[in-house]
């Protein structure tokens, strides 16, 4: 299990070990608390560097990588392709399933009900959608996952990003809020990972989602419900936006700030249009069977 310090990574670890499998949790960072990866042996390991001594094992589960639209396109690709490719290669023999992302969809139309044949696409906003499809296509056989907006206890990226954007009692977003959307729950992720690694399909690809989509403005209003937090959404149309997303990138630049402004373009894109994902595939062939998106517990995260 690469990544397996991270969020998901984590996640798949502690499901794995519950099922009674034999787990080698691998990450970035020197140490983890065992609880984090369900008790089994954490060895560090940088993808870009050099090699741990590593066992034989029957399938890897590789969650590792860059998953900012911020930052340095050389680190990005570097940590997305190159990482990806040094998992694969440590371990020639394995089954290999990649967790890819959404974001190798079309980021300049809206994605409506996308099947897995209609990415990858010929550009990208941000290195990070690139380097993500670049790395998909440098796997030979390899159980590819599209998950879309991963979302649950532990999440470092969404949910904080989204609850960052409360000012004055106002959640600010995109749209109009009746644009549809897939979200993967990272319990759904988690079987989707485990089917993969151990069931009949050896390779392929597969979008990865909750059971349906579900309209952004009743997803934000649940999210804030949840956490007992008395704001309400206020949509910025599109065409003021992107603009503004534009510019704050442009000042946060400029100043050299390592951390993204809490709007950006590739941000703008995913709220602001409808981004749903077809998972026949993944109910036919991998036997995955979604759960309906829900924010309960919301409030212990």
């Amino acid at each position: 299990m690469s990544g397996a310090s991270g969020f998901v990574g984590g996640a798949v670890c502690r499901a794995a070990v519950r099922r009674g499998w034999q787990v080698f949790a691998f990450g970035r960072r020197p140490s983890v608390d065992r609880a984090h990866v369900g008790g089994a042996p954490y060895t560090s390991w940088d993808l870009l560097g050099a090699r741990p001594d590593l066992p034989e094992v029957d399938a890897v589960i590789h969650c590792a990588g860059s998953v900012t639209d911020w930052g340095p396109p050389r680190d990005i690709w570097a940590a997305n392709v190159d990482g990806t490719r040094n998992a694969a290669a440590a371990f020639p023999g394995a089954r290999f399933v990649h967790v890819s992302t959404a974001s190798v969809y079309d980021p300049f139309r809206p994605t409506v009900m996308a099947t897995e044949d209609m990415a990858p696409v010929r550009r990208y906003a941000n290195a990070y959608g690139a380097a993500k499809a670049a790395a998909e296509g440098a796997l030979h056989r390899a159980v590819v996952l599209r998950p879309h907006a991963v979302y649950g206890r532990g999440d470092t990226t969404l949910l904080p990003r989204v609850l960052g954007a409360v000012r004055g009692g106002r959640l600010l977003a995109v749209g109009d809020g009746r644009q549809r959307i897939s979200l993967t729950s990272v319990a759904n992720l988690v079987q989707a990972c485990l089917l993969a690694a151990c069931g009949p399909v050896e390779h392929g690809v597969f979008n990865v989602t909750d059971a349906e989509p579900v309209v952004l403005d009743d997803a934000l209003r649940a999210i804030l419900r949840e956490r007992g937090i008395g704001a309400e959404p206020y949509y910025l149309p599109l065409k003021l936006a992107d603009p503004l997303a534009g510019a704050a990138e442009a000042a946060f630049r400029l100043l050299g700030r390592s951390r993204p402004p809490r709007l950006t373009r590739y941000a703008v894109g995913h709220l602001a249009v409808e981004r749903t994902l077809d998972i026949t595939a993944a109910r036919d062939l991998l036997g995955f069977q979604p759960a309906a998106t829900s924010f309960a517990g919301a409030a212990d995260w």
